[in-house]
């Protein structure tokens, strides 16, 4: 296989289409089951409790405030972008040790002086190269929820419990990977994604009770990690069966451009505030 299979020539314009308003669909079942479970979980919390108050933005859903719900949707989409980037460099890490391969494959001297380098560099600096590759998934995620999907509504300490909650979701998919098996190698990158999710508590500023507090909360969110889950897989087993996403692909390829499409629906549905303009007709 050479790096030309990982594009499908046959996933022309009108199938894009296709999968986008597949995309589009899912994300929006997604979306309104979040706005039922938050108006149904508030509307019981307050029988339980007739004398909490709820504050009010001028706009209501269902008799909470419309500006809860959408905190919810965007910690969907915030969850979605941080899976994203890390399903990206996830993707890289594997794709560069696929060339690595083919190169070895290859007579000694066949290729130029930028692959000398590169095999070099990949046997002896690898671990390092992922590591990279890690961090800059950090800052590409904050690039796309700050500047291009700006997410207001979410606070400091929700946005790190989602965020924690996105690397379940891609050692999850990666796990997955690695289980049905596609000839590729995903426990290195599976090894430190948890090293990153133990190493946001081993500090020595945090608390055992800062600890307890963060994984609470995105245990309470866990419910979105399934969701995130289920579209995603959806989606793929979609498009790698109607031969959108190419099986001799390694599925990771596949999987990273779905995520791509999810984004692109993100934005849309972000910037278009349609989710905003529902919300605050309902009362």
């Amino acid at each position: 296989m050479t790096i030309d299979a990982y594009f499908n020539p046959d996933f022309t314009w009108d199938k894009k289409f296709i999968y986008f308003l597949m995309a589009f669909a899912g994300m929006m079942i997604c979306v309104f089951l979040i706005i039922g479970i938050t108006v149904i979980g508030a509307k019981l919390g307050k029988k339980k409790d007739p004398d909490e108050t709820y504050e009010e933005d001028g706009t209501k859903a269902g008799g909470i405030s419309a500006e809860l719900v959408l905190s919810r949707v965007q910690m969907f989409y915030e969850m979605v972008i941080s899976g994203t980037t890390a399903i990206f460099f996830a993707c890289s890490y594997i794709i560069m040790n696929h060339l690595y391969v083919i190169l070895s494959d290859m007579q000694a001297g066949s290729y130029g002086e930028p692959y000398l380098s590169f095999m070099y560099i990949w046997d002896n600096y690898k671990d390092f190269v992922l590591l990279l590759f890690i961090c800059l998934s950090c800052i590409l995620d904050r690039i796309l929820d700050s500047l291009l999907i700006p997410l207001k509504l979410i606070q400091r300490e929700e946005k790190a419990s989602i965020r924690l909650l996105a690397m379940f979701y891609a050692i999850a998919v990666l796990i997955f990977l690695n289980h049905i098996g596609d000839e590729s190698e995903y426990s290195p990158v599976m090894m430190y994604y948890l090293g990153l999710m133990v190493g946001r508590f081993i500090y020595f500023d945090a608390s055992f009770k800062d600890f307890l507090e963060t994984m609470g909360r995105a245990l309470s969110n866990v419910f979105m990690l399934i969701l995130g889950l289920c579209l995603m897989g959806g989606l793929c087993y979609f498009g790698f069966g109607y031969g959108f996403l190419l099986e001799r692909n390694y599925y990771i390829v596949g999987v990273f451009y779905t995520h791509l499409f999810l984004l692109a629906v993100i934005f849309i549905l972000h910037h278009s505030r349609i989710f905003k303009l529902l919300l605050s007709r309902k009362h």
